[in-house]
């Protein structure tokens, strides 16, 4: 008996050893392929951590809407804006579109500045007229003057500081990472945007953890049986 148990404890050690070794190696392939990814794709391993952290998160974050009763195409369509965006910015970063086209728009309208700082200007220039014009759109809806002076001062201001960061000229690998990053913060944002506005539903995740139909199935029964009982038997 006693070397019988030693050889089960052997072999549950052993079991035990190659479960934490499989663990370990999950791990390591969890933590490495980002890393891995950003210093391949991105030349930085910094990026892999930043990409890693925030898929994480996004991933954590869809699973509690899931878990609350979210539907799942809700999760979608924001996972949808959030690749779009990843894309579009990444690309035009990446090929450095919008400071191609800022300086073509300085050269056209010959600003007397430097050609180095022409993009800057007109990324400026054209991010805060947006910037006021959406402003303006959005100050319709604001019932109080300050309150419109305010969207209007202020999606200025985030207009141009939106039109100067994208005339950065960012190459092929750091372009890329900021549209990847922007599209998994957009997609995070937009889910919690999307329960802010549409709330859960309590009720349904009521209905999911309280047992109404077998609840009242058994009072049916109930009532059922004490129809039937002859009269001074039961309750």
């Amino acid at each position: 008996m006693g070397a019988i148990a030693g050889e089960i404890g052997r072999l549950a050690g052993l079991v035990a050893a190659a479960i934490a070794v499989l663990l370990l190696a999950g791990l390591l392939v969890i933590i490495g392929t980002p890393l891995f990814l950003g210093e391949w794709l991105l030349g930085s391993l910094g990026w892999g951590v930043l990409m890693g952290f925030l898929a994480l998160v996004a991933i954590a974050v869809s699973s509690l809407l899931l878990a609350v009763g979210v539907e799942g195409g809700r999760l979608a369509r924001s996972f949808a804006v959030g690749l779009i965006v990843a894309v579009v910015v990444g690309v035009a970063l990446g090929f450095e579109w919008p400071n191609q086209a800022y300086a073509a728009v300085g050269e056209s309208a010959r600003l007397n500045v430097a050609d180095g700082e022409r993009p800057l200007i007109v990324g400026l220039l054209l991010g805060a007229l947006v910037g006021v014009l959406i402003g303006f759109a959005a100050a319709i809806r604001i019932g109080s003057a300050g309150g419109r002076v305010g969207a209007i001062i202020g999606l200025a201001i985030l207009g141009a500081l939106v039109g100067a960061f994208s005339a950065i000229t960012f190459g092929p690998q750091v372009g890329p990472g900021v549209g990847i990053t922007l599209g998994y913060l957009t997609w995070i944002t937009l889910m919690g945007v999307d329960v802010a506005s549409r709330g859960v539903d309590l009720d349904g995740m009521k209905d999911r953890f309280y047992p109404t139909q077998t609840i009242d199935t058994g009072k049916e029964t109930l009532e059922w049986l004490q129809k039937r009982m002859p009269p001074g038997i039961g309750s």
